[in-house]
């Protein structure tokens, strides 16, 4: 029996304060789990519901040390909002990423949703999606073709060249981190794969096969572009992950205990790439959950 998918691990975003030296330490452990990618939330800031206020590290300097930090994982932003810098700016922080990583960056990307932050750090909210499919079509021929001219409502880029290019022949590959019509419109024409965050599907392999069927009913001729998913996996001592409450009942609750058949069951009805989101994230959590890939391998 071998691994039905690649499995991931988020780290922690905003569920506690990590010292940067344990968000280090906690990459280099799931390399050592035999995990075959680390994720990063980019967000950077949220109101708790405590009425305090925290924030992550910055997800593309983050990714940037992960890289260094590591040698065989895949990383990448779940999801980089491309709201929080020009587009030609983000390719050029993802070209650099991908060539200290090796070639191991995977460029999630997509609109933002979170106003405050976008308060806080004085960017637009408005016209997310509009603002996202320019951008879109300045950082995908960068990427992959080093160069572009772009004149649109929002951005505006002359003659834009992109070098050095990223260390794969064609760019690092560039997952949609949406599922809504929109945004699956936009995106499918041109990225490799796509993502659905786990409370969007109810963490169920029924609702995922579901949301499934609906992006390829409009997948575009031709195209082949994978299916990916966040999976919330709760441990006994999780409490709620950010919220620190409990998960609407419509979740389903996927534990160690039954998350290698969860796996199985997410691959069968097609997902290529899973990325856990861990309750609680810790060094143990990792530990615990990276038994189970041991038995995924078997």
């Amino acid at each position: 029996m071998s691994r039905p998918c690649k499995i991931g691990v988020q780290l922690p975003e905003v569920e506690r304060y990590v010292p940067w030296p344990e968000y280090v330490e906690l990459a280099r452990l799931v390399e050592a789990t035999t995990y075959d990618s680390v994720w990063v939330g980019d967000h950077l800031l949220y109101d708790l519901p405590d009425g305090s206020t925290r924030g992550p590290w910055e997800a593309w300097t983050t990714l940037a040390a992960i890289a260094q930090a590591t040698e065989r994982v895949e990383i990448g932003p779940l999801v980089a909002s491309t709201s929080f810098h020009a587009p030609a700016m983000l390719a050029k922080q993802a070209a650099t990423v991908d060539a200290i990583s090796g070639g191991r960056l995977i460029v999630g990307l997509g609109a933002g949703w979170n106003k405050r932050e976008y308060d806080a750090f004085g960017f637009a909210y408005d016209r997310r999606v509009s603002r996202f499919e320019e951008a879109l079509a300045i950082i995908v021929p960068l990427l992959r073709e080093g160069h572009v001219d772009f004149h649109g409502q929002y951005y505006d880029v002359d003659d834009s060249v992109l070098d050095p290019r990223p260390e794969r022949p064609g760019g690092p590959p560039i997952m949609l981190g949406s599922n809504s019509p929109r945004m699956l419109g936009i995106g499918l024409p041109v990225v490799d794969s796509w993502n659905v965050w786990w409370s969007i599907y109810d963490n169920s392999v029924e609702r995922f096969a579901e949301v499934k069927a609906e992006v390829d009913a409009v997948m575009p001729p031709g195209r082949s572009v994978e299916a990916t998913a966040a999976v919330l996996v709760t441990l006994p001592s999780g409490d709620g992950r950010l919220m620190g409450s409990q998960y609407d009942a419509r979740v389903a609750r996927v534990t160690p205990d039954n998350l290698a058949d969860h796996v199985r069951a997410l691959a069968a009805v097609g997902a290529t790439h899973l990325q856990l989101v861990l309750d609680p994230i810790t060094a143990e959590s990792i530990e615990v959950v990276g038994e189970v890939l041991a038995e995924l391998d078997r």
